[in-house]
């Protein structure tokens, strides 16, 4: 009789135990991250996010899922709310536009910024060291980079008096580059035309008035819009010889003259660092926002042969990648 208590209890504690156990092995309990903006997997963005998450011990599928939502920046509300009606335990964003849609869907969920220019200029957050409430991530921002892009163009192309700015007007943050770029043009002695651009279906119009202005160059912002087309503007600078000086380092070795900015994919693994810290249990508004500390400049040398551009020995000296 003895010794069938202890094979009782053994079942009794088995049956407790079995539902915890079944709890832990619902696909529920695996961690869910909401993508808002992110390109589909595959994508570079995707890779650096999905690498930086690999060097922390996370696994796809296995450990961690992923919601993606992608779309055109009118449509980020609806799909940053759909994040939140998935209970996404993070929402990981790409981008202003996207930043600004998670944070209206959501004062809850833990938000981690990537991609993004001036948090505080757009009312995301009021303080990149104590970010407070849902958000925080890494930041694009650095100060004087649109100035330095022209002063790089110039010493590049020293005729270059006359360059045209492609932006987004729909984005807040390009307000600032904007600014940013009139006050730089005006000490290097340059007059800036501005071209901007709300949506994609603008982009025929607004390079057809490019034309009209006659500039030396094009400066490119990185605007989600922007980069979605990106190879058309190429192929229509190409056509049209001009110089193009770019935020992407991408574009710059898909046929642009130069790039000058973070390396963006350094800054989505870094995001991948704040992921982790909120799944373990940090709260967002404790993380202060990083912002970049290297600025790298790229510069196609094939590109610059198709212009019949010489770039000086002392430019190519600085320059992070030359592409030959």
């Amino acid at each position: 009789m003895n010794s069938l208590i202890p094979a009782a209890l053994g079942l009794i504690i088995a049956l407790l135990l079995a539902p915890l156990a079944a709890d832990a092995q619902r696909p529920g309990t695996v961690p869910r991250i909401g993508l808002l903006g992110a390109p589909p997997p595959g994508d570079a963005t995707y890779q650096a996010l999905l690498q930086g998450l690999q060097e922390l011990g996370y696994a796809e599928g296995k450990n961690i899922l992923f919601e993606f939502r992608w779309g055109q920046p009118r449509r980020l509300p609806e799909l940053a709310s759909e994040l939140v009606r998935l209970n996404a335990e993070v929402i990981a964003t790409f981008g202003t536009p996207a930043a600004q849609a998670a944070k209206q869907a959501t004062s809850t969920v833990p938000i981690v910024m990537a991609l993004i220019g001036d948090p505080i200029r757009t009312g995301i957050v009021a303080s990149l060291a104590r970010p407070g409430g849902n958000v925080t991530g890494v930041t694009n921002l650095g100060s004087g980079t649109a100035q330095k892009r022209l002063e790089l163009l110039k010493e590049a192309v020293p005729n270059a008096s006359r360059v045209a700015l492609l932006w987004n007007s729909a984005n807040p943050e390009q307000l600032a580059h904007l600014s940013e770029a009139e006050a730089g043009a005006r000490s290097l002695g340059m007059t800036l035309h501005s071209v901007p651009v709300r949506r994609g279906e603008e982009l025929e119009d607004a390079l057809a008035a490019l034309i009209r202005e006659r500039p030396s160059a094009l400066l490119v912002t990185g605007d989600t819009v922007l980069q979605s087309h990106i190879r058309q503007i190429l192929a229509f600078a190409a056509h049209r010889r001009l110089p193009v000086v770019l935020q992407v380092r991408e574009n710059a070795e898909a046929g642009g003259l130069m790039s000058y900015a973070p390396n963006r994919l350094d800054g989505i693994r870094r995001a991948a660092v704040y992921i982790d810290k909120i799944l373990r249990g940090a709260k967002p508004g404790d993380l202060p926002i990083e912002q970049p500390t290297k600025f790298e400049l790229v510069i196609n040398l094939r590109t610059a042969k198709a212009l019949g551009l010489r770039i000086p020995p002392s430019l190519l000296l600085r320059a992070d990648h030359v592409i030959e």
